[in-house]
């Protein structure tokens, strides 16, 4: 038995080594192409909450790619600060308004 196991194992070494040393003239293991984010968040049009929920972000060797989440953070955070912005006119217009104005604003 242990000789059994003696010979299969040098078997499976051999095996690896020849498929690993003996690939011929290619390299041993090319390099992958790095993932590229698929569908990104759209330029056309602000960012809904389906976009965000899609996003899928490209895995590198250790975590997400650094670049990606970086554009992706600051696209979503311009987004939310231009929708503060806009918030706060919208806000600062409807305080300003007469009261009469603002509960007609509320009817259509």
């Amino acid at each position: 038995m242990f000789w059994f196991l003696l010979i299969t194992m040098v078997v499976v070494v051999a095996a690896v080594t020849l498929a690993v040393v003996g690939g011929g003239d290619s390299e041993v293991l090319p390099d992958v192409a790095p993932e590229q984010l698929v569908d990104p968040l759209p330029l056309s049009r602000p960012v809904g909450r389906a976009d965000v929920e899609a996003l899928r972000l490209p895995v590198a060797a250790r975590g997400y790619r650094m670049e990606d989440v970086d554009d992706v953070l600051d696209r979503l955070a311009a987004e939310l600060a231009e929708r503060d912005s806009r918030i706060a006119e919208l806000e600062a217009a409807l305080a300003g308004a007469p009261a009469g104005e603002a509960a007609e604003g509320d009817e259509r």
